[in-house]
């Protein structure tokens, strides 16, 4: 376990191939904290500097529906993100336990949705929104999007062509336009068909690919329509389904 000074550590709550996360406990008044880490002795500076980066995203905002960044902090041979604390599950995990009911998809969805719709007035684009990444509190129902270690600010990018592994975001809720395999440039609307992924796997239980290969992947992203959501869901109503295949769309 970690040893941070002015922190008791309570628990690990994510641990990942680059970060791990801890609850702990602030000396100076009690208060709780979540305290983001890179996992490496030394880290590269590329990964430190994306640290910094996310925090220099987070700190000013004030957003409801987005995770507050409290203090970066010098730890060894790089950097401690101190965070809220947010008593929640991830929704990849609810999703996984349990079939998300339509109000309860419609409560979390249009929450989601005004905290990205502010996010991109703040000119930030999340480049990552997949369920992971979305926490949400089952008393109060409220919702959180966390992980902004990719995020940039909103201006538009042209993706270089590479290798699928090498790709920043996950794969399975990339833009075509995020793809770097269409001559387009990546703007805010890139976290509109993650969201619709997002959206489609919350009432489906289910991917709108299911694919492994990664090229595969990437042209069933490009290419492919996916089965409607009402199709696979007959009681989803027909302007929900309408919805979220405007927001899988191929065209930005």
């Amino acid at each position: 376990m970690i040893t941070l000074s002015n922190y008791q550590i309570i628990e690990v709550i994510y641990e990942g191939t680059k970060t791990t996360v801890y609850r702990a406990s602030r000396n100076k008044d009690s208060k709780l904290v979540v305290i983001k880490l890179l996992k490496t002795e030394y880290p590269e500076l590329k990964h430190i500097a994306a640290f910094k980066h996310e925090y220099e995203l987070l700190k000013n905002l004030d957003i409801p529906g987005v995770i507050k960044a409290h203090s970066l902090e010098k730890y060894n041979n790089g950097f401690a993100i101190v965070l809220e604390n947010f008593d929640g599950t991830s929704l990849s995990k609810l999703i996984q336990v349990e079939k998300i009911e339509l109000l309860d998809f419609l409560n979390i969805g249009i929450q989601i949705t005004q905290a990205l719709g502010e996010l991109h007035q703040n000119y930030i684009i999340h480049k990552d929104i997949k369920p992971q990444n979305i926490i949400v509190n089952l008393e109060t129902h409220q919702v959180k999007i966390i992980d902004f270690s990719i995020s940039s600010l909103l201006f538009q990018e042209k993706p270089k062509l590479s290798n699928p592994d090498l790709l920043e975001g996950t794969l399975a809720y990339m833009s075509p336009q995020q793809t770097g395999r269409m001559n387009r440039t990546v703007d805010y609307r890139t976290d509109f068909y993650s969201l619709g992924v997002t959206f489609y796997e919350m009432l489906t239980g289910q991917l709108p690919f299911q694919v492994i290969d990664p090229m595969e992947l990437v042209h069933c992203h490009i290419a492919k329509q996916p089965t409607t959501v009402d199709q696979l869901i007959p009681e989803i109503p027909q302007v929900i389904s309408a919805i979220i295949m405007k927001l899988l769309s191929k065209t930005a």
